[in-house]
């Protein structure tokens, strides 16, 4: 039985697990950093590396102390490589290099994307290539074709902000507290979708494509004019009319695939699931999203990531680099006003 020891550090959540090639999860430890981070509203990188290089060693002791394993009966140690903040990537990478070399073990530099991307087959056996997936979290708002472990096709992405950082931005603007994505979700449990008029960035639009800083600014102008809770309400209402409009004319493209997947922290959000599962029963296609705690970041992806780039012969050299910066598809078309989010 294969197993593999995944080690998560691209953000603000330290993690580590041991996953096996058959979808066992054998342990899985995660220590998050809400707490030195609300003070600033937002995660401070410097802050974040610091806290992966306190926490990780500890994590991975108790992970194999759960799964009552030593690093021995470890068949393959994967690292997030990127991308992410660049401290606490190196510091992941580098703890999983040193923990390769030590124990004799190949190392598996991870694409965090790719973690997400594979996080629902972990949860699903029955999924099989090629699946429509929108991977939506903080950093990241994209539409690939998944077409096979490593083979990516990316349909759309964002041309601004990725979804989840205009739900924390919003969060932010409305005093809602930090992380933005669930408090965005209590408060619009609470208000009137309808209330307040918001914009739906590209909804319609010929290009693929999405866009969501000019509905962070619209919330912005209008702070004070309305209730928190309506405002939640209204700026959710409105994302998930773009991710909808935005998925639907992708789904025109995606040839062949077997289900709509959804992936990423966002895909923890109800609304957002609830509407991905409509738009799927409507095209006859499967839906699929992996439990809430699978959609944050985590190392059981990682592990899982790095079990599916094992067992198809992927390992990498200990010189590999951590990169801050890591598309899934590099051949896609550069998209106008995305930059490095391309």
């Amino acid at each position: 039985m294969m197993i593999i020891l995944g080690i998560e550090s691209s953000c603000d959540e330290t993690a580590a697990a041991l996953v096996t090639g058959d979808r066992q999860v054998l342990a899985h430890r995660l220590l998050g950093q809400e707490a030195a981070h609300a003070p600033f509203g937002g995660v401070v990188p410097e802050i974040a590396a610091r806290a992966h290089v306190e926490a990780l060693e500890p994590l991975i002791v108790a992970a194999l102390a759960d799964a009552k394993l030593t690093l021995a009966d470890v068949d393959a140690i994967a690292a997030t490589a990127g991308p992410g903040l660049i401290g606490g990537v190196m510091v992941g990478l580098v703890t999983g290099k040193a923990l390769a070399h030590a124990a004799g073990k190949p190392l598996i530099a991870v694409n965090h994307l790719e973690g997400h991307a594979l996080s629902p087959r972990l949860s699903d056996p029955d999924l099989e290539f090629p699946y429509l997936l929108l991977l939506v979290s903080g950093g990241h708002c994209q539409l690939l074709l998944v077409e096979g472990v490593g083979a990516y096709r990316r349909l759309a992405t964002t041309i601004d902000d990725a979804a989840g950082e205009a739900f924390d931005k919003t969060a932010k603007l409305l005093g809602l507290g930090f992380p933005g994505g669930p408090a965005v979700e209590r408060a619009a449990a609470l208000g009137n979708p309808k209330a307040v008029p918001l914009p739906r960035p590209l909804k319609g639009s010929a290009e693929p494509h999405f866009s969501f800083a000019g509905l962070k600014s619209a919330v912005a102008r209008v702070v004070g004019q309305y209730s928190p809770e309506d405002l939640a309400a209204s700026f959710q209402a409105a994302v998930v009319d773009c991710l909808i409009d935005r998925t639907t004319k992708a789904l025109r493209t995606a040839h062949g695939a077997t289900a709509l997947v959804v992936a990423g922290g966002v895909a923890a959000n109800t609304s957002v699931r609830g509407a991905l599962q409509t738009l799927a029963s409507a095209h006859g296609l499967r839906f699929v999203a992996p439990p809430l705690w699978l959609c944050t970041d985590n190392a059981a992806m990682i592990a899982w990531a790095g079990a599916e780039r094992f067992a198809a012969g992927l390992t990498d050299p200990l010189d590999v680099a951590a990169r801050p910066r890591w598309p899934l598809d590099p051949n896609a078309e550069a998209v106008r006003g995305a930059g490095v989010k391309a």
